[in-house]
């Protein structure tokens, strides 16, 4: 059972920095694509970043430059770091997990995931 708590949300001013976390646990997947998503009020759910086993990054347009996704495997733990962070970035932050590598640019769309976290909430004012 794939287990996903994200954490390391708050209230920040424009220009500030947050950094996200995710530890996982119970899957046993040489491949998989990891990723972090958001969904700002009377939003759909969007891809922001997304890793996988073998290291590849993929970012929306929108963060690129300004997040930087990375991965501890020993301690299972997923990472957003995000700079530079602006109003429209508020939102739910989202980790989630999928067997398989990443495929380019489609897996950050979100129907690509069958695990998903709880959330953690980011504001920027």
């Amino acid at each position: 059972h794939v287990q996903l708590v994200e954490s390391g949300g708050g209230s920040v001013r424009a220009g500030g920095s947050l950094r996200l976390s995710c530890p996982s646990s119970g899957f046993r997947s040489r491949k998989y694509c990891m990723g972090w998503f958001r969904q700002g009020p009377g939003k759909e759910r969007e891809g922001v970043a997304v890793i996988d086993s073998d290291g590849r990054r993929i970012y929306a347009d929108s963060v690129k430059a300004r997040f930087t996704i990375s991965q501890d495997n020993a301690k299972n733990t997923l990472y957003l770091q995000m700079n530079s962070l602006k109003p429209e970035d508020t939102a739910m932050y989202y980790c989630a997990f999928s067997r398989g590598s990443c495929r380019g640019t489609p897996s950050l769309w979100r129907g690509y995931y069958a695990y998903w976290g709880q959330g953690t909430q980011v504001t920027v004012s």
